[in-house]
């Protein structure tokens, strides 16, 4: 659900004061200013005026704001249960009668303006965006490519290369960074550590390859599972280790990251450790958040593929071999004696995270993709048509 001009639609307690509009002066008063008795877009206490007003009338209407997130309020009637999760504009809202949430709806169109979308599953891509940067850097007509980074390919400082125009290639960066919210299957080579141009166009051919990827959701699990790896001394200019973690809700990826580490590693052991621990933290914040929509969960599962980093958690003889450890890396054996986590082991090949930390063969890496939800815009479409025909099945068996 999308609200139309919301910043227009809240009134603002300070004074403040704009200029008359060019073409729009009064020719009575050309020297006065107007006062302004509603937010305008483009003013700094826009955002804060629609959340309050937005906030008042969800809170009038019987709705609970979250403890932990403050843009999540919930509604209860007997045993069904309204969820609203906002985002600036943006409303997302499900509940478990349909009756509720087509009140809520209509509700929400008598308040405000609305604009409407309810599709069983979600599919979040920028598809078009690709094609503008491609189009913006010239790469349009280039040689596509199978994946975003070559296996042979090793980045230096290079000081001694041809230079690039810098304003270009941030350019090229920054568009990239900003993709990566709907394609993580390019987050580990966008990471901009050097200025090696040719590596970044290798990327953009593989987005000329790949434009209609995006990332597909589905809602029929709430399992929450974490995955984290480790490339040990991965950077070849300062020999650092990078951390690759994500955080899945049932089959659908909600969270991931990669990192280069702080500090030195001196094993892969070491890498690996301070990469689940990272891991931990996210799955720990997740775990509170969720909390506010009634999902409670045991030992959250924490899969690493380095059974000596498990043992180190697990086992607190081995502390004397990692003294040298940051302390505050040792609050994941805090939280599996807890019972907040349970680190499990997992090959190498069905390790998610790995997609995060290097660049992987053509297979590897297609498998990985598809895995953490990646699809193109056909795949989805498809999906979502069998889960509709599943729900459809299931509710008239029930």
């Amino acid at each position: 659900m999308d609200v139309k001009s919301a910043f227009l639609n809240e009134f603002i307690e300070e004074e403040v004061y704009v200029r008359q509009p060019p073409g729009f002066e009064s020719t009575k008063f050309p020297n006065r200013v107007y006062k302004l008795r509603k937010a305008l877009y483009g003013l700094k206490q826009a955002p804060r005026a629609w959340y309050a007003r937005l906030k008042s009338f969800l809170l009038k209407s019987g709705f609970v704001m979250g403890s932990v997130d403050k843009t999540l309020f919930l509604l209860n009637r007997g045993r069904d249960t309204m969820i609203v999760q906002i985002y600036v504009d943006d409303i997302i809202f499900g509940g478990s009668s349909h009756a509720l949430v087509s009140s809520f709806a209509e509700q929400m169109s008598r308040e405000f303006e609305m604009s409407l979308m309810g599709p069983e599953g979600t599919f979040v891509h920028q598809a078009k965006y690709t094609r503008n940067i491609l189009k913006k850097f010239d790469m349009s007509d280039s040689k596509p490519m199978t994946t975003p980074m070559s296996t042979n390919m090793a980045l230096d400082a290079d000081e001694d290369g041809e230079a690039v125009d810098q304003k270009e290639f941030q350019g090229m960066i920054g568009s990239l960074l900003y993709l990566t919210a709907t394609r993580p299957d390019i987050q580990f080579t966008v990471s901009p550590r050097t200025s090696h141009r040719q590596a970044v166009k290798r990327i953009f051919k593989y987005l000329k390859f790949t434009p209609e990827l995006g990332l597909w959701y589905s809602g029929y699990s709430l399992s929450l599972t974490g995955f984290s790896d480790a490339d040990h001394a991965g950077c070849r200019i300062d020999r650092k280790s990078t951390s690759g973690t994500c955080q899945l809700l049932g089959t659908s990826l909600v969270s991931w990251s990669f990192r280069k580490q702080a500090s030195v590693s001196l094993s892969t052991t070491e890498a690996e450790y301070i990469a689940a621990a990272s891991c931990c933290s996210q799955l720990l914040w997740m775990k509170a958040t969720l909390s506010d929509f009634g999902l409670r969960f045991g030992r959250i599962p924490l899969l690493v593929d380095a059974t000596s980093a498990i043992s180190v958690a697990k086992n607190p003889v081995l502390h004397s071999r990692t003294k040298h450890i940051d302390v505050r890396f040792h609050f994941l054996r805090d939280h599996y004696e807890k019972g907040d986590i349970d680190l499990v082991h997992v090959v190498t090949q069905i390790q998610l995270a790995n997609i995060f930390t290097k660049p992987l063969e053509f297979s590897a890496f297609v498998r990985l993709r598809g895995e953490i939800g990646v699809e193109g815009v056909d795949n989805a479409l498809f999906k979502r048509e069998i889960e509709s025909q599943w729900t459809s099945l299931i509710a008239l068996l029930v």
